[in-house]
């Protein structure tokens, strides 16, 4: 039974891999920002572990995850939480900028770093859900696209760096996602939101899912995930 540490796993994406992790019999470990999440996602997944810890304050997580029972072994480690704040450059503020940087770049190094003895004795996974963001920046988007190219540097040179102990990296870059991330966008854009237009989070989950069950002979570095409708 393979063990799954993944944040992100209260809506969306997430709760969708989450769920199908845990109907096949995997063991996860829910990732909430506090307490209370924690309680909520324990409820919805009766057995799994939480760990708690503010992906905002990414300077302290090291210190949450030492006060908690951690897995001696973690065959993947999923970073799907993420958050978003549209803005133009001349409008951003230093705040709005580093909290998209420490939730969506930051905290999953720093979460990295933290797992990686764990991922290398099994010789597991790390997949970052990033963003079409993360590969193309469009106006408005200044902070969040920094944020997700960020990330995939951070994944680039992760792959290279544990290569010879066995850790498989692989971003997926997800187009417009039905969630309640993207109804926050919408919003913000002033548009209507209509979930039936953008990509379904099971089918992102399947597209996890597979880089996850490839063989251990392949592994998939990028995948792009785009709307078919």
């Amino acid at each position: 039974m393979a063990t799954h540490v993944i944040t992100g796993a209260g809506s969306g994406i997430g709760a969708a891999v989450a769920r199908r992790l845990y109907e096949r019999g995997d063991e996860i470990v829910l990732h909430a920002r506090d307490a209370g999440r924690a309680k909520e996602l324990a409820a919805a997944f009766p057995g799994a572990r939480t760990l708690v810890g503010d992906l905002a304050e990414p300077d302290k997580l090291s210190w949450a995850v030492s006060h908690q029972t951690l897995p001696d072994r973690v065959d993947s480690l999923l970073h799907i939480a993420g958050v978003v704040d549209l803005g133009t450059v001349g409008d951003l503020t230093p705040k709005t900028w580093r909290n998209q940087l420490n939730v969506n770049l930051v905290a999953p190094a720093e979460l990295t770093r933290l797992f990686l003895p764990q991922l290398r004795v099994a010789q597991g996974h790390v997949l970052f859900v990033n963003s079409g963001s993360g590969l193309n920046a469009h106006a408005g988007w200044s902070a969040y696209a920094a944020s997700k190219h960020g990330l995939k540097a951070l994944a680039d040179s992760l792959r290279h760096e544990e290569h010879a102990n066995g850790v498989r990296v692989t971003s997926v870059y997800p187009g417009r996602t039905a969630s309640p991330m993207q109804a926050k966008v919408h919003r913000q854009e002033g548009k209507e939101y209509d979930p039936a237009r953008w990509i379904d989070p099971e089918s992102v989950a399947t597209t996890i899912l597979m880089a996850l069950d490839l063989p251990r002979d392949a592994e998939v570095n990028d995948l792009t995930v785009r709307p078919g409708r």
